[in-house]
Order: C-alpha cells, then structure tokens, then sequence
C-alpha cells in the first residue's frame, strides 16, 4: 500500500483569494496529492474521498488518513500529453458491490494499441484483495495522445454517461465529431452490466436505435474533446465543458425534461464546423453544405485572448459544477468553471428551460495553479484539482481561521434521502394461474427508513415502463403481460442518487 499524501496536511487552511474584488467563497485546503487528476467521494459518505491520481492510483484520504484504495498502473500508459487515469464514478451500489468504473488510456496489457481508450469496471477480489477487472468498453484512440475527454457519471436516470474526445489532432484531422458511425467527440450513454455478457447494453431509448449504421450508444456528438461534464444535483441539467482549439471555450447545456430523465439527447454541438459561437477557421469537408440551425448554441464560450475587463479569457476550460452547497450561500445555484491556463475560479448562472445564454459570468477572485478538474461529493460540496497536486474545497467567503477540511456530513437541501444505503430488490410472480401472461412485478427496497413516497422507475429490455412512489412500507406493485422472455429493472430515484435492481428476467412462454 504506498502512501502519498499525510493527514497533517488536511489540518492547515488557505484562502487563496485574489489581488482584488470581494469572494463569495474561500478554497480550503484538503491534502497534497501526486498529479491529481479527479475528486469523487463514497456515494453514502461524503467524508470519504477517492481521489485519482494519473498515473493509475485511487487513494481514498479520510478523517483516518490517506490510503491506496486500487492502483491501475499495469493498465494506465501515461504521461504523454493527456494520456493517463482520466476519471472514475463509483456504482450507484459501492455500498454492496465496491465496485467503480474507470476512464483511462490502456497499455498493451490493456488490450489494443497503446492509448486506446477503456472503460472498465473494477471491485476488490476475496478478503479485500487485489482488484479485479471487469472490461466494459474498447475505443480505438491511438493516432494522437489527445483529446481523450474521459469524465464518467450516473445521470438521474440512472445510466452512465461517458464523455469522449474527437480523436485528437489540430481540427478534428480523423474527421470523427460530426460522424455518427464512431463513438469519437461523442456523449456516450450505456447500462453497465459488468457480470454479464456482453458487459452492458444500450438503453432503447437512445437517439440513434435503429439508425441505420449509427453507433447507437451515442447520446450527444458534435464535440472536441468534452473533457469535463457534470450534472446539477438538484434538477438533472446536463452540463458539458468543451475544450476549444485556438479562439474560443465553450459550455454546452443539456436541462433535463423532468424529474429522472437527462435532456441533450441527439443534440449536435457543432464541432469542426464551429468553435464556441463562431465558425471554425479551417471547418473539414463534411461541413460543406450542413443547415447551421442543425446545431445547439453553447450558453456562453470565451476567447482566448484577454478582452479586458476582467472577462473570461484562457486556452483551455475546466468545467464544474452548479454548487448545491448549502453552506456557500453566494454561490448556491451558479455554476462553477475555471480554465487551465489562466488559473481563475468564475461562476455564472446557466439559463432556465426556456433557453437563452447564461448570465452574470464573474470572477470568484480565487486562482489555483492549472486547475485541472473540479469533483463533488455526494453531500453536494465541491472541489478544485490542481495539477501541481493540491486539492482544494469551496468554502464559505466569510471564513475566518483554520477549516475542519472534512467537516460533519451535510444531506442534501431538499427531497427524501435514507441514512444507510438501501438494497433495491425485484421479484415476479405469475397471476392467474399456470397460462396467464400476467405477472406482479413488486419493488421492494431495505432499509425503508425515508424512502414512503420516492419513486421507482421500472425498466423492460432497457426501456422504461412506468414509474410510482414506494408505499409508506417501501413496496411498488407493477402489473405486466408477459409472452416471453423479458428483462425487468427497477431504478430509485432519491434525493440520495438512482439505486438500480439487479436485473430480473421473467419467461412468460410457459
């Protein structure tokens, strides 16, 4: 187990405030890391963090200490441009399963060419062993050893989102944004299913099912290289950060429909054929001829050149998070970005569901050295990733004297959320005797504390198929004709993050 950041540095607190202006937060000072590249925490414990580091370590640092938690290096090649461990997102039942999924450049031992993408699965062999791998998705990347995008999330309808870089390259050079038979430039969207074969599979209602040579685990495309996304706790909004070439970063907005669902879905952001809001100054052949109105606006892009004025200016956007934090009280609602090279903290407020460009873009007055990534942790507080090896937490503006760097756990501002995790379990049973088609299909989840009322989406062969509240004892009773072999899940949808079933398959052949 190999230590590389001690406890004593989670004791001291810095305000990195700027030269000028009033913030309305500080950076409190978390812990010394080696070539951070991502913050996440345990789904049920916001106080203890998983932080990846980009040689292929995953250290978990607590009120215990810092520790190695899997180490990926056989797998990882780095450190050649953007090659490296790019991110993780813990399963939505680490709880149980202690399983993460991971985003990262493989060696041959991965499989492929050096530099090909992968993502994986992984959880502690027997007696908290060394990790096994659950291999999940392949993507061909070794032409350039960029643009890689690399964030992994479970949106609020409980599927994994994965962000994908355009191949690489000056102008998109692999010709992959626009085209829909490649998963390059791409959001992906999939249903992981490590234990199975094949290890996941696409939910039916993906853009793209059905079209004819599309690679139908495409969500969004049109993108550079999407190197951060993040979705807002509170309402489901789809945000997406994507890296520019040499004019103009961008912020691409997805508001989700409603409560469970994530919105964005088949939207065309416009690379090669733009950059931000103008058009690209060397646009590839296959915009030739392509209806501008085909593609969806960033809500605000900046320039690279300073305009002055204390604007938004740099090379290269970090994107954020709209900050759920109750406790940063300025900033709750905005969303927080930054860019690598100007080392700049700002917010602004993203539009409504009416659309429009985002608003009151500001200065937070707060600079980190090559801010690399921002994570939050599952209590909605926020943090910044150098890559000089600090991370940092956004704190309240007001204050004053040493911060508790891992302060007591914070739930959620609003909706219903359990204390402990609870298992999510499905059955069926046959009604009406021997020949019905007709099949109770009953949700139950355990621990029931907090959890009357919630609601429970069903799924059947990966699309859903209706959704109720849980009963104040924390059972959904679904009535459903089978004929023959289909696949049930069910997905909670808690304040506390989308709890998935194991999945249950039902014969109604008889």
């Amino acid at each position: 187990m190999r230590c590389i950041a001690k406890l004593a540095a989670l004791i001291a607190a810095l305000s990195l405030s700027g030269a000028t202006g009033a913030s309305a937060a500080t950076l409190d000072f978390v812990g010394n890391f080696d070539q951070p590249i991502y913050v996440t925490s345990d789904p049920d414990d916001p106080d203890h963090l998983f932080v990846v580091e980009r040689e292929g370590r995953v250290m978990v640092a607590d009120e215990s200490g810092v520790t190695l938690f899997g180490e990926l290096e056989s797998l990882v090649t780095c450190c050649t441009s953007e090659r490296g461990l790019l991110s993780i997102a813990l399963a939505p039942d680490f709880a149980t399963s202690e399983r993460f999924y991971a985003a990262y450049t493989g060696t041959v031992a991965a499989g492929g060419t050096v530099g090909d993408i992968h993502i994986d699965a992984f959880h502690p062999g027997p007696g908290n062993g060394e990790l096994l791998r659950e291999q999940i998705i392949h993507i061909d990347h070794d032409k350039h050893p960029n643009h890689h995008g690399g964030q992994l999330h479970f949106g609020p309808d409980g599927y994994l989102y994965i962000s994908v870089g355009d191949g690489g390259g000056a102008g998109d050079p692999e010709k992959e944004a626009q085209k829909l038979e490649t998963p390059n430039g791409k959001v992906l969207r999939i249903d992981p299913e490590p234990e199975e074969d094949p290890p996941y599979t696409t939910p039916a209602d993906n853009p793209f099912v059905g079209t004819v040579g599309a690679d139908e685990r495409i969500w969004s495309y049109g993108l550079r290289n999407p190197w951060r996304f993040s979705f807002d706790r509170d309402t489901g909004d789809m945000v997406v950060a994507d890296v520019g070439q040499g004019k103009r970063e961008e912020i691409d907005f997805a508001p989700s429909p409603g409560a469970g669902l994530v919105g964005g879905e088949g939207a065309n952001y416009g690379w090669a054929c733009r950059e931000g809001l103008i058009a690209y100054e060397v646009p590839p052949e296959y915009c030739v001829g392509l209806d501008p109105s085909i593609f969806t606006n960033p809500v605000f892009d900046y320039p690279h050149d300073d305009p002055g004025g204390d604007a938004a200016h740099g090379c290269s956007i970090t994107g954020g998070y709209v900050v759920r934090d109750p406790g940063v009280i300025d900033l709750f609602g905005r969303y927080v970005y930054a860019d690598f090279c100007a080392g700049e903290i700002r917010s602004l407020a993203l539009p409504g569901a009416g659309g429009g460009p985002a608003t009151g873009d500001r200065s937070e007055h707060l600079e980190v050295d090559k801010p690399v990534s921002f994570g939050e942790d599952s209590s909605g507080r926020v943090y910044v990733v150098s890559q000089a090896g600090q991370i940092y937490r956004l704190a309240p503006g007001d204050a004053t004297g040493p911060q508790d760097p891992m302060p007591p756990k914070q739930s959620p501002p609003t909706g219903p959320a359990p204390t402990k995790a609870p298992r999510i379990r499905i059955e069926a049973k046959r009604r009406g005797g021997a020949d019905s088609s007709l099949f109770r299909v009953t949700v139950r989840a355990q621990p029931c504390a907090g959890l009357g009322g919630v609601l429970v989406r069903l799924n059947r062969g990966g699309r859903p198929s209706g959704a109720k509240p849980l009963s104040p004892g924390c059972v959904a009773h679904f009535h459903r004709r089978v004929t023959s072999r289909s696949t049930f899940r069910a997905l909670l949808l808690s304040a506390g993050g989308v709890l998935r079933s194991p999945r249950l398959v039902v014969d109604g052949s008889g």
